[in-house]
């Protein structure tokens, strides 16, 4: 019998693994599929599984590469990955190391966009209550923007021309490319800390999604979300939006139009004003006139021409008030005395003195309670007669 060589697992698997790396085609492949059973694990790797309807194959993209997607992998989305197929030998299982992906039918940095978008508008960071209102005549503009270009120019080229009393503050930035939103973040807390301006303007001129995606990041929304000096977002041309546009407290299509929305009009400031002083003047004029006319009106007035006719009409008139006011009074008195008599002679014939004096005395027992019935006395009583002039003891018999 033939002696036949035995394998470890190991050797197997390692043996395997130099298949697999050998193939050109495995080291290099692109992978259609269905994101499931997605993990972002705390290390940063994610891990997934790609699936269609004849199969699963797992997957793997680490911190490296996972941190560079613009987008966040799910459960359900479709995507097109880059990677390899390798082994790994310790449980013998093959999977995709995945070096880059995008979603599948629709572009990488439109998927992030739409991601970003909808979160932020869930935390309320568009809502139209926190919009802050922009300063009517700021002091001092500050620009957040590339520090050569076009955008820069005419933002400083309209200022100059439309509000000259403005101080203007340029924070020089990267726009696009890797740490443009870390810049631009920066500039706008640094803005904030300083109190450096009234108002922002914070954008750039027009370019591809690519270019203007600095302002697509979070960091750069929720930088703005913070501000507390008003921002106005100028990024693009007329049909760009990007995400610093929906979280800005005004969005203006140009850098040009954040330079004509942010500062008033010098020329049209000094027209209001040149209208305002002849309103201003019209008014002071026809107040004098009508003051100057109701002055004549009233030296004209006999009283003013001659003051003691007045003075003597009002001395005549008070004597007049004076004796009507005597010839009432007396009256008045005349009428309360008679009314006082009156009353007086009814009090007087109520009186018990005034019954006494008639002849007639109020009896009293010895106990001091006046006698008002003969049941009220036994013979052999003591009691007291009280008359009008004095009292005398009596016995009843």
């Amino acid at each position: 019998m033939e002696e036949r060589v035995f394998f470890t697992v190991s050797q197997v698997n390692t043996y395997i693994k130099s298949i697999f790396e050998a193939d050109k085609h495995l080291r290099d492949i692109i992978v259609k599929g269905e994101i499931s059973n997605f993990k972002l694990h705390t290390s940063g790797h994610m891990y997934l599984s790609l699936k269609d309807d004849g199969g699963v194959l797992r997957a793997v993209m680490f911190r490296g590469s996972a941190g560079k997607l613009p987008f966040k992998p799910q459960n359900g989305m479709k995507i097109i990955a880059h990677g390899r197929i390798g082994v790994y030998e310790r449980s013998g299982d093959y999977q995709l190391y995945i070096d880059g992906m995008q979603p599948d039918g629709v572009g990488a940095l439109h998927m992030a966009y739409e991601q970003l978008k909808a979160k932020l508008a869930e935390e309320g960071l568009f809502d139209e209550r926190h919009k802050k209102p922009l300063p009517k005549y700021p002091r001092k503009v500050g620009i957040v923007t590339a520090a050569t270009g076009a955008a820069v120019r005419d933002i400083l080229n309209i200022l100059s021309r439309r509000f000259k009393c403005a101080d203007v503050v340029l924070y020089p930035v990267l726009v696009q490319g890797e740490g443009a939103a870390a810049q631009i973040s920066q500039a706008i807390g640094w803005f904030n800390a300083n109190r450096a301006a009234d108002v922002l303007i914070v954008g750039r001129g027009g370019g591809s999604i690519e270019d203007l995606w600095a302002f697509n990041e979070e960091p750069v929304a929720r930088s703005i979300f913070a501000s507390e000096i008003p921002i106005i977002s100028a990024v693009g041309h007329e049909v760009d939006f990007t995400i610093a546009d929906f979280v800005a407290d005004m969005r203006a299509p140009t850098p040009s139009a954040a330079a004509e929305l942010v500062v008033p009009s010098q020329i049209e400031l000094s027209e209001r004003i040149g209208s305002l002083h002849s309103r201003l003047l019209f008014c002071a004029r026809q107040g004098l006139e009508r003051r100057r006319t109701r002055v004549e009106s009233v030296a004209d007035k006999p009283v003013m021409r001659n003051p003691a006719v007045k003075i003597d009409e009002r001395r005549v008139m008070l004597d007049n008030v004076q004796k009507h006011f005597e010839n009432a009074a007396k009256s008045l008195i005349g009428s309360k005395r008679q009314q006082f008599l009156v009353a007086t002679s009814k009090l007087e014939s109520l009186s018990p003195l005034g019954v006494m004096n008639r002849g007639f005395a109020a009896v009293k027992a010895a106990s001091g309670e006046v006698v008002k019935s003969v049941g009220q006395v036994k013979s052999g009583d003591k009691v007291e007669l009280v008359m009008s002039d004095g009292s005398v003891s009596a016995e009843i018999l």
